[in-house]
């Protein structure tokens, strides 16, 4: 999706099987869209807190390994499983238990990067307000300018109308969009940190003190945040003409590396430009006036606008399978569709007006999203060599990575969410 949406898979209600014809280069395509999002405007505020470029970069290496790895896992799990959707393969592979976590941490996941979608709308909407009424200081605003109205209006208006169908499949081809606003982003801040943002003035920073070495685990909710595209990775795999795991690895190896790329571009030159004073939300540091940053902006907003309907497709279909395993009706007509379609709204949008800042809900999105990216790859990695012939040095080697990744997801679970409580209160 921006970040964490299934571009390849049949956007509808019943989805129908279909033989895999999805190209190499098209599944590059998709897990790349499907990782860059929203989480690209919190990457410089991350270096920042990380303590700066050199420790922040490390942690994105490192962490790239175990990105990369899951991919791949996800993959083999699903050759192995034989089923096609995230939560199938866990299921399949770990138990009914741990697959009916697997769809509650889907449902909550989602449900923190609609929040978060909303957030950054908001925040965009308030910058435009400023560009259109500059002459207006902050306390004789009219009141249709405020965010909360401005945010309200157009998800009721927009993003509402956009999420009721029953089927949204046109909505896959509107999401380019998000990987057009990365790309147009990422080169915006390079550009800007050499010209000067138009009406920023210079001062001379402080240069950072030296913070305490734990201070660079702040950086691995962003990163979870921002990489992750693992509940997209089994559909892919899965619609690919060529599963060859070997294939399938080239593949994650690619689109990764290109996310790196611009999501490092972006981390190092944002804080660069503004290091101390940089916001969680990278586009609120520039002035509202900024043309080039005007058009990022509203790149930005349109296509999460977009794509924040797909987000509540897939967290309202987990909501369908559990209705059609508890009550005899269809979950899919529009008696029971249309309040599912409400009641998401209305919590994600009245957190996202409650939350006032993007690096609580990135926070609380990278703790869950570690339970995708290490915790159930994991899982899945100790019970398939389980159910294949593998040589006994192999499956050890498999079996201790698979603990390992399980470890490491368990603490940057534990220590982003208690971060992000932590930063609440």
């Amino acid at each position: 999706m921006e970040g964490q949406t299934p571009g390849s898979r049949d956007l509808s209600e019943k989805p129908a099987a279909a033989s895999p014809s999805l190209s190499s280069l098209g599944a590059v395509f998709i897990l790349l869209k499907s990782a860059l999002g929203a989480g690209l405007l919190n990457f410089p505020w991350a270096f920042y807190k990380a303590g700066g470029v050199g420790p922040a970069f490390l942690v994105e290496l490192v962490s790239l390994v175990f990105l990369i790895s899951g991919l791949v896992i996800l993959g083999y799990a699903a050759s192995v499983s034989g089923q096609d959707t995230y939560q199938g393969v866990v299921g399949g592979l770990c138990g009914p238990t741990i697959g009916k976590l697997c769809e509650a941490c889907f449902i909550v996941n989602l449900l923190m990067i609609s929040v978060a979608f909303l957030r950054v709308i908001g925040d965009q909407l308030e910058k435009l307000c400023d560009f259109l009424l500059p002459s207006a200081p902050p306390a004789l605003q009219p009141w249709y300018t405020d965010q909360g109205f401005s945010l309200t209006l157009l998800t009721v208006l927009v993003i509402l109308p956009l999420s009721a169908p029953r089927e949204i499949g046109f909505q896959k081809y509107t999401s380019i969009l998000g990987t057009l606003a990365a790309f147009y982003l990422a080169l915006v801040i390079t550009v800007q940190y050499y010209l000067g943002p138009q009406g920023l003035v210079r001062e001379p920073r402080p240069a950072l003190s030296p913070s305490a070495w734990t201070s660079i685990f702040s950086v691995f909710p962003t990163i979870c945040f921002g990489f992750q595209c693992h509940e997209a990775a089994v559909s892919i795999y899965c619609s690919m003409r060529n599963q060859n795991l070997s294939h399938w690895a080239l593949v994650s190896v690619l689109s990764l590396l290109a996310c790196c790329l611009v999501y490092s571009l972006t981390g190092v030159y944002g804080f660069l430009t503004f290091q101390t004073e940089v916001s969680a939300d990278i586009l609120m540091s520039y002035p509202g006036n900024d043309g080039v940053i005007i058009v990022a902006r509203v790149l930005f907003a349109v296509s999460i606008v977009t794509v924040y309907p797909i987000v509540l497709f897939l967290g309202r279909s987990v909501m369908q399978d559990f209705w059609r395993r508890t009550r005899p009706s269809d979950p899919s007509g529009l008696g029971v569709r249309m309040p599912m379609t409400i009641l998401w709204v209305t919590v994600t949008l009245a957190m996202a007006l409650f939350l006032p800042d993007l690096s609580e809900i990135v926070g609380l999105i990278g703790g869950i999203s570690s339970f995708f990216i290490f915790i159930f790859p994991g899982l899945c990695l100790i019970c398939a060599i389980n159910a294949e012939p593998i040589g006994p040095r192999v499956k050890c080697c498999l079996e201790v990575w698979g603990v390992v990744s399980v470890l490491v997801g368990t603490f940057v679970f534990g220590q982003s969410t208690v971060a992000a409580i932590l930063e609440l209160f």
